[in-house]
């Protein structure tokens, strides 16, 4: 039987496959793994892979090209190298390393990848950014000039932080430097300025905690954390804070207001000193490598207010550094405060004497100052920083059982009450209206009258008291910045104070003994001890 052809059948089918052919021509650069260990691997024939360059391996990981050696390449394993073996081929991808960014990301717990690890799903209304980018230049920045409220006393009228600003947050292990920061978050919940948290180097337990408290004060609404465990590979952690700072300045470019903190830097140094070992890069001081002052200067600089040109957005960064016995004066923190415009100190002796937060006035320091506090708060914290400063050389002073004249006495029975009003419960941020009450009343003398016991007492009832009766007073301090009317403000104050219901007032050494200061042997001292007894005692 003879086979029979249709032309016009034939033509058909030729005319559909040839539809779908294209012409087009694709290269791509492979080069071929010439060591592989400790999470770097060495790539031979890539001779175009820029910085930050991403690569491809066989089985599909993703590498970062940080060292551009003259016959080989240096690239970090984001991800496992368990499959990754000699003579396989790199691809290399032409894209440099870029996170999703956006408001889909606020809510959520994300890698250093920006990839989510909350259980959520996939983040949607997102785009992609490098996570390295130029700093904004001089001319496309103006002054610091609008305050980031962080709702604690110390801080707001001591150590004022502004949109735009770097503000370090400097102290010993376990002083409270992640409650400074997270205790900021919880206070921008109507400033409109949306937060970044990047917890490096931290037990996963502790980010878990931290990630609940947010949400349990409704904080997650308009924040987004990245984190990058203590069980992380050390490229992760050096590139974290770099993947918040992007997220952070998506907003900042278009006209809106950060927060980034970075906690901590010091990890994050370690994570980039043990990147920088394992690549064979020459080693400087503690092993350092010699641009790890660039490593936080290129991320810190990305902070900033942008002038009415560019949006007038903002960045905040609150970096956060650990020092080891109190020591500021080591490589990591001093390179840091150089950095940055000022220091939050925490002290480790502050702390465990009871007072929290436990900022020691003498050394942190606001390098924008009150340009970055309203005018009722500049009014209300008066002499605050001085008076504090005197009263811890007068304390220091007073601990040899020396006779003090009756203003020595006055500066420090005043200093017991304002370092008493200063203290602070965490998670409870202070709206800025009622902080002007509360040290208006400090810095007037209102308190002198007042037992050191009494003073929380008496801050709690005065703001109970404002709220009630002169609601329109804090309305008016929160919208205008300004107080409106210092006589009606301090006749308030007066009036509480008049009514104001305390404890019989204490000798001065109960007061000490309050604060933590006095003698062992005198904590259990009854009030009513006569003069000459506690002196007996003291002897």
């Amino acid at each position: 039987m003879a086979l029979t052809f249709d032309p016009s059948e034939i033509a058909k089918s030729l005319k559909k496959n040839l539809e779908t052919f294209s012409t087009d021509i694709s290269s791509s650069t492979v080069g071929k793994v010439t060591e592989v260990g400790d999470g770097i691997a060495r790539v031979g024939g890539l001779p175009n892979v820029a910085v930050n360059e991403m690569l491809r391996f066989e089985d599909g990981t993703i590498g970062l090209a940080l060292n551009l050696d003259e016959h080989s390449i240096g690239a970090v394993v984001l991800g496992s190298v368990d499959s990754i073996e000699e003579g396989q081929n790199v691809e290399a991808t032409g894209d440099i390393l870029s996170i999703p960014v956006g408001d889909g990301l606020l809510g959520r717990v994300v890698n250093t990848l920006g990839e989510p690890v909350d259980g959520k799903g996939p983040v949607t209304n997102v785009e992609r950014r490098r996570m390295e980018v130029q700093a904004p230049g001089i001319t496309g920045r103006k002054p610091v000039h609008q305050p980031v409220q962080t709702g604690i006393k110390a801080v707001d009228s001591l150590i004022p932080i502004g949109r735009g600003q770097r503000e370090l947050i400097i102290g010993d292990r376990k002083t409270g430097k992640t409650t400074v920061a997270i205790d900021t978050i919880l206070a921008q919940k109507t400033t409109g300025i949306k937060c970044v948290y990047v917890a490096i180097g931290q037990k996963a337990s502790t980010v878990a905690q931290t990630v609940a408290t947010l949400e349990s004060y409704g904080a997650m609404d308009y924040t987004v954390v990245v984190i990058a465990p203590a069980s992380d590979p050390a490229p992760f952690k050096f590139l974290a804070p770099y993947a918040g700072c992007a997220m952070g300045q998506h907003w900042m470019d278009n006209g809106e207001h950060a927060l980034a903190i970075y906690d901590d830097l010091s990890k994050q140094a370690e994570a980039y000193r043990q990147v920088s070992l394992l690549l064979r890069r020459p080693p400087g001081r503690e092993a350092f490598p010699g641009d790890v002052f660039y490593l936080h200067s290129r991320l810190l600089e990305r902070a900033a207010k942008l002038s009415d040109e560019l949006g007038a957005g903002s960045l905040t960064a609150l970096p956060v550094i650990e020092t080891k016995a109190g020591d500021v004066s080591a490589f990591i923190p001093t390179n840091v405060i150089s950095i940055t415009d000022g220091q939050i100190y925490l002290q480790d002796d502050l702390f465990k004497s009871g007072v929290r937060p436990a900022v020691d006035v003498g050394i942190s320091v606001s390098r924008v100052g009150s340009a970055a506090q309203i005018k009722a708060m500049k009014s209300a914290v008066g002499t605050l920083k001085s008076d504090l400063q005197q009263f811890r050389e007068l304390q220091a002073f007073a601990a040899f059982g020396s006779d003090l004249d009756a203003v020595s006495q006055a500066q420090l029975d005043r200093g017991y009450r304002l370092t008493e009003l200063l203290k602070q419960g965490i998670n409870a941020p202070v709206p800025v209206e009622e902080q002007v009450v509360i040290l208006y009343a400090g810095t007037r003398g209102y308190l002198d009258k007042v037992a050191v016991v009494d003073v929380r007492k008496y801050e709690a009832e005065l703001v109970d008291w404002f709220r009630s009766r002169h609601g329109d007073l804090l309305t008016a301090i929160n919208t205008g910045g300004s107080v409106p009317d210092e006589e009606a403000l301090e006749a308030a104050i007066g009036a509480f104070t008049d009514q104001f219901q305390g404890t019989v007032e204490a000798p001065h050494a109960p007061e000490a003994e309050a604060q933590g200061e006095a003698e062992s042997h005198l904590v259990d001292a009854p009030n009513t001890l006569p003069e000459e007894d506690i002196s007996r005692a003291e002897a």
